[in-house]
């Protein structure tokens, strides 16, 4: 499976997509509950306008996305939470997510116009059956209002609020993340004036590389061990100690998070799967004894060849390496190799 397939499904899940914004927002507080979040449709939809005033429809892909309702100060609180999940460094992310709130927000805004008309809409048939015309103090009275000229325009009542959108990436590789973190980096303006009228788009991203492990050890989910195992992948001492001091943890990681550590690490890791659960410390361990053993038969095979090339005995090379003479014969082509 592809790496942006396996990353992508693995942050949809409610339980990591939460714990990646409890982190994020709440500093590994745990003030979202993955019940608590309700799936919405990753697909955003805008219809920004063209050159010729038409309505040209813009369809963008997020990775996950949910409204996520958590109770602050003794009032219920409601947010979008957009989550990318990026394999490979994006020196346009910037761009794309604030093209993705931006559109999360068109969206709300072409929605409440929707509900607006309708409202209206029912109103106006009411009034046609019964040929009565209720006055504004009626209508206010009854919790309807007659729209001014600029909200019937927009759609958008006085009253009307957007729901905030905040979207994290999070990147999966064992490097820093070395594009920019916003949208003025990735201008050159000199001019105060001009800069101080530009609207700045600042990027949240989760990298482990620039993490250190108390900030990793905030996480609750298997996350924290992705991360961490992806942190000091390129670092054999690191990563074993790593494992020492999270043995408990690395021995029973979910197998969607192995998955990921896999294919993000290129790590080929043998293990039994028990109950959903896989032991990394005994995979690792199992990988490096394979290894031993692979690296110890390229050597004997590698002798076997300059001892027959000396003009030995192959029944002498296979006694003194300690392998059966019809397996030194196939190593130096006196026999097909076996499989």
């Amino acid at each position: 499976m592809k790496a942006d397939t396996i990353t992508k499904d693995y942050i949809s899940d409610r339980e990591i997509f939460s714990d990646v914004f409890n982190y994020y927002i709440y500093g590994g507080q745990q003030v979202i509950a993955p019940e608590q979040l309700e799936e919405r449709d990753p697909t955003e939809i805008a219809l920004p306008y063209g050159a010729d005033g038409a309505a040209v429809p813009v369809q963008k892909f997020r990775d996950a996305q949910k409204l996520c309702v958590v109770m602050t100060d003794g009032k219920l609180e409601y947010v979008i939470c957009g989550a990318e999940a990026q394999a490979r460094i994006h020196n346009a992310m910037a761009v794309r997510n604030n093209l993705y709130d931006a559109l999360e927000y068109a969206g709300q805004v072409s929605e409440a116009a929707k509900s607006h008309h309708k409202a209206m809409q029912k109103e106006r048939e009411q009034k046609q059956e019964t040929g009565e015309e209720n006055t504004e103090e009626e209508n206010i009275k009854d919790g309807k209002k007659t729209p001014d000229s600029h909200e019937f325009l927009s759609g958008f009542w006085n009253e009307d609020r957007l729901i905030p959108s905040v979207t994290v990436t999070i990147y999966f590789g064992a490097d820093e993340w070395t594009g920019p973190r916003s949208l003025l980096e990735m201008m050159e303006v000199d001019d105060p004036k001009v800069k101080a009228c530009l609207n700045d788009y600042k990027l949240h991203v989760i990298a482990p590389a620039q993490m250190s492990d108390e900030e990793i050890g905030k996480l609750h989910s298997s996350l924290r061990e992705v991360l961490l195992f992806i942190k000091y992948s390129k670092n054999k001492e690191e990563l074993d100690r790593i494992l020492r001091e999270n043995e408990e943890r690395f021995k029973e990681v979910e197998r969607r998070a192995v998955d990921v550590i896999e294919v993000m690490t290129n790590t080929q890791l043998k293990y039994e799967e028990r109950e959903g659960k896989v032991d990394v410390c005994q995979a690792i361990r199992e990988m490096r004894i394979d290894a031993e053993r692979n690296g110890e038969l390229k050597k004997a095979q590698e002798a076997a060849r300059n001892f027959y090339n000396l003009g030995i005995e192959v029944e002498k090379i296979a006694q003194g390496l300690g392998y059966a003479a019809e397996t030194v014969k196939s190593w130096v082509g006196l026999l097909p190799e076996k499989p």
